[in-house]
């Protein structure tokens, strides 16, 4: 049965993999078996996670693409492909967010969150798909971050519709590219501590626990299980599925929190684990509660502004 979930010779790639997310699934990926491209325009941090990647015994490269420009995200593939000898595995997860209230959001941050989110994910698709054409036997796993975002209105038009656009053209392409033995498949996370929450209040991360029937706040460790599955021959026979991994949080329309009858599995201590790992790569400070506000200014700004917190 654990051999439906070995990863041992398949080659990926993971975009965005420099840390958060895209490094959680490049370390779930490399520590199933697989050889692991880490992708993304950090060519900061970027090397340092390949070398994380090799230390698990796996082959690993850094390529640095924008995933909004069609001529890179091609070189990129083409370049994995010639490191490993083939692709098996594409995960597209480069992704950005730009708050702002719609009335006034303008035409050019709308075009750059859709371009990275939507558009981006589409050329990346694209690109492993025509790889995978090339090959034989003609087969492969593509795995899109979507967002819980798809589903629930919290962040702007902007985002939201980006991971619902996901979510939907996921379901299209795993349609159309199943003729091809292409599994496509994508993955709804909740609010994941990842370095773009490191400027969140204490007093948010508690809400979320609030609310969230799991009791904590997701880490990207959460992540490991169901991109292995995903990527996996465990999943053969499931394409087109948008994976919701938000620990309940999108269940509770309710109107008080939900209350806990034992802990969470996850203490507030250890949400932060993978957080303050990913500052540290970045060589950037925190403090015990692995926050920097000075990271995103503007997500402090405004929890606070939503939290009264002064």
């Amino acid at each position: 049965m654990m051999k439906m979930f070995d990863l041992s010779g398949k080659k990926a790639l993971v975009t965005g993999a420099a840390v958060g997310i895209g490094r959680g699934y490049a370390v779930a990926l490399a520590k199933a078996g697989a050889d692991v491209a880490i992708v993304d325009v950090d060519d900061k941090t970027g090397p340092t996670t390949a070398k994380e990647i090799q230390s698990y015994g796996r082959d690993a490269l850094f390529v640095r693409c924008d995933v909004t420009k069609k001529e890179e995200v091609e070189a990129m593939v083409e370049a994995v492909a010639q490191k490993f000898g083939r692709l098996d595995i594409g995960v597209n997860n480069a992704g950005i967010g730009i708050l702002g209230g719609d009335v006034d959001f303008s035409l050019q941050d709308w075009n750059k969150v859709i371009g990275v989110n939507l558009t981006g994910m589409y050329l990346c698709a694209q690109a492993e798909a025509k790889q995978f054409l090339k090959q034989s036997p003609v087969q492969g796993k593509i795995i899109n971050t979507a967002s819980m975002s798809a589903r629930i209105c919290n962040c702007n038009a902007s985002y939201n519709a980006s991971k619902g656009g996901v979510v939907e053209m996921t379901r299209m392409l795993a349609a159309e590219w199943g003729t091809y033995n292409i599994n496509v498949n994508c993955i709804s996370p909740s609010y994941i501590l990842s370095p773009m929450h490191a400027s969140t209040p204490l007093e948010v991360r508690a809400r979320i626990r609030e609310l969230t029937p799991l009791g904590y706040v997701q880490r990207p460790e959460d992540v490991y299980g169901p991109v292995v599955f995903l990527a996996s021959d465990a999943a053969n026979y499931v394409t087109g599925l948008d994976l919701l991994v938000d620990g309940g949080h999108t269940l509770n329309a309710w109107l008080t929190p939900l209350g806990r009858a034992v802990p969470p599995r996850v203490s507030p201590a250890e949400e932060t684990v993978q957080l303050k790992h990913d500052l540290a790569a970045m060589g950037l400070p925190f403090d015990d509660n692995g926050i920097n506000e000075s990271l995103h200014p503007e997500i402090a700004g405004a929890f606070k502004a939503a939290f009264g917190i002064g």
